[in-house]
């Protein structure tokens, strides 16, 4: 898809987001009544996990109900078709937000019949500020206790509810519990956070108040946006982060905006000031009508390429530029560091005498146990980057200061 088509499909996206979330604008209307528009429209909406929005925008605005009389029957069929499409994510988004919400209302009960503090982080935050919570989709429910509970912590439950307990990371602990996944946090410390990002995050703890004759705490509002930077930050570093978290970016800053000097010491600290200030102006531009400037557009391209998780190409792009060239990153992704390796041996902080025993063992499981296809469509990939791709992402990271 080229050109103004496309600049069409992406209008219809934001307008959409701004209709159903923001409480700006008219209802939608579509500069063309095709099931092949409406596919693509579908499609990139559902890249950013944005289907639900912009379907229930078009239903609101009468777009499916008020077809052209000249459309023949066989073009009404596939546009039912992809309403269908879009009213499925609706239901999935609906279910994933009722699902997630009984689980997190259960797990806080647990933990505090077991005295474990702790702070719920993300979606389970933020959810709030949008008009309706099941507009803000998530795959999971982030959690963060201290690291002297998080053996409680799993204890509860694993042996009180039956959840399943998957590998703990540098920084989290993944659990299953009735097909939701938890992810209990005892650092916000991630070992591929962006330069010296990590340095506010040292003391999370001296930032949380708690709520009156309860387990739970909140994050003060300075750390709370600086670890929704930070995340971000990581993310698009690592090929993109998608239009969800400038949605919450955006919603955050119109109840909390009377707070920047404490905010902008965390930021200036971590490194992020630039990047927090160019993400702010690309969310004012998507909801606020601001007028776009030539960083501005540069994200908007470069977020509306990746999708929610970004994309394989674009992390190579950006991985060139930090590592120094084509060769570098694939030596870099050869030999792990012991940070890195750490991520997926934690024990290894414990015994790091066993590093060089864990990089063999890294490459035995890519070469012979389902790793190899993925590990040699990368190599394939980083050859064949093309200048163009590199030297974008390398005026990006100019730009942000990343």
């Amino acid at each position: 898809m080229q050109g103004e088509k496309m600049n069409n499909v992406i209008s219809i996206l934001i307008n959409s987001i701004k209709y159903e979330i923001c409480g700006q604008g008219e209802k939608v209307v579509l500069p063309e009544i095709s099931a092949r528009f409406l596919i693509e429209v579908y499609k990139l909406s559902k890249a950013h996990d944005m289907a639900h929005l912009v379907g229930d925008a078009l239903n609101r605005s009468g777009v499916f109900e008020r077809l052209p009389d000249d459309i023949q029957e066989n073009e009404r069929a596939a546009i039912a078709k992809v309403k269908d499409k879009f009213d499925k994510q609706i239901f999935t988004a609906v279910y994933r937000y009722e699902n997630i919400n009984y689980e997190l209302k259960r797990l806080k009960e647990m933990l505090e019949e077991a005295k474990i503090a702790y702070i719920p982080l993300k979606g389970s935050v933020i959810r709030k500020y949008y008009p309706e919570p099941w507009m803000r989709t998530s795959c999971d429910i982030d959690i963060f206790v201290y690291e002297k509970d998080l053996e409680n912590a799993i204890s509860v439950l694993v042996e009180k509810r039956g959840a399943t307990l998957e590998e703990k990371g540098s920084h989290d602990v993944g659990l299953i519990l009735n097909g939701v996944h938890i992810e209990l946090h005892y650092s916000l410390i991630e070992s591929d956070i962006v330069g010296k990002a990590d340095i506010p995050l040292q003391n999370v703890w001296n930032y949380a108040q708690q709520i009156e004759q309860t387990c739970q705490y909140t994050l003060s509002d300075e750390m709370f946006y600086y670890y929704h930077i930070a995340h971000m930050a990581k993310h698009f570093i690592h090929g993109g982060c998608g239009i969800r978290p400038f949605i919450d970016l955006w919603l955050y800053n119109r109840v909390n905006s009377d707070n920047k000097d404490k905010r902008n010491k965390l930021l200036s600290d971590g490194g992020l000031l630039k990047f927090a200030g160019e993400a702010a102006k690309l969310s004012a531009v998507w909801f606020n009508n601001e007028e776009p400037d030539a960083t501005t557009l540069d994200m908007e391209n470069y977020i509306l390429q990746g999708g929610v998780y970004g994309t394989l190409e674009q992390h190579l792009a950006m991985s060139q530029n930090k590592k120094g060239g084509k060769f570098k990153h694939l030596m870099s992704r050869i030999f792990l560091t012991y940070k890195e390796m750490s991520i997926y041996y934690p024990s290894l902080k414990k015994y790091p005498i066993l590093f060089p025993f864990y990089q063999v063992r890294r490459w035995f499981r890519i070469l012979f146990c389902g790793g190899k296809k993925a590990a040699m469509n990368e190599i394939k990939l980083n050859q064949g980057l093309s200048e163009e791709k590199k030297q974008a992402a390398k005026r990006l990271i100019d730009e942000l200061d990343l």
